[in-house]
């Protein structure tokens, strides 16, 4: 089943019941929350309070993605706040299978993410351990970014990748993602897709969220 996952970070923080509320009652069953340290990316973002505060008080999918160095130290905190999915970078995780275990343990899914100058050939250690795969399709760091083309052919490797595997991870795409390439996005294998932009900076969020979940489903017909 594919689901649609509003990036947090192009939203209203003044009014963000107001912004969370019409995409999820629109059909996103997720909320992706982009956790930045300004560190492993050249941004600052939200801590464990804004998950806590989304906590109990939306039926969505809270998808933390970790884009901080040390992400064992990350793990705890936002899964007592209320994460249902953690994802955490290859590039970051100097113990990639331990941060994984641990998200694991504190009853999350677990997910490793991928920069786009990252070769695929990078998760075949993880490929067994983790609930997911996060694929970055730009340079993680900032929003409304343009998708990056190759992410197609990254996609078709990762996929050969999970093919091969006992493990049967889902695919999310972050970065870039919109009415242009929602459809092929699905097609090529993605079960989570995050927009930002195409759906904060709309006039009409909700109906940005049911354009691109029609989009998908007409995939079907």
């Amino acid at each position: 089943m594919f689901k649609l996952a509003p990036s947090l970070l192009s939203a209203d923080y003044w009014n963000l019941e107001r912004a969370v509320t019409p995409v999820v009652e629109a059909g996103a069953e997720v909320l992706h929350i982009d956790i930045m340290d300004g560190h492993f990316v050249p941004n600052l973002t939200m801590g464990p309070g804004i998950t806590k505060a989304l906590s109990g008080k939306t039926n969505a999918i809270l998808d933390v993605h970790l884009m901080v160095t040390n992400p064992e130290n990350f793990v705890a905190p936002f899964a007592a706040a209320g994460a249902h999915w953690i994802s955490y970078h290859i590039e970051a995780a100097i113990h990639a299978h331990r941060v994984c275990q641990q998200i694991k343990d504190a009853g999350c899914k677990a997910g490793i993410a991928i920069n786009p100058g990252t070769p695929i050939a990078a998760l075949e250690a993880m490929i067994e351990h983790v609930d997911f795969v996060l694929l970055m399709s730009v340079n993680p760091g900032f929003g409304g970014q343009s998708f990056i083309p190759s992410t197609f052919d990254r996609l078709a490797q990762l996929g050969d990748l999970i093919e091969r595997s006992k493990n049967k991870p889902f695919i999310e795409v972050d970065g870039g993602v919109g009415p242009a390439n929602i459809a092929e996005l699905y097609r090529a294998g993605v079960s989570v897709a995050v927009a930002g932009s195409a759906v904060f900076s709309r006039p009409d969020p909700a109906a940005a969220v049911a354009q691109l979940l029609n989009l998908v489903e007409a995939t079907h017909e």
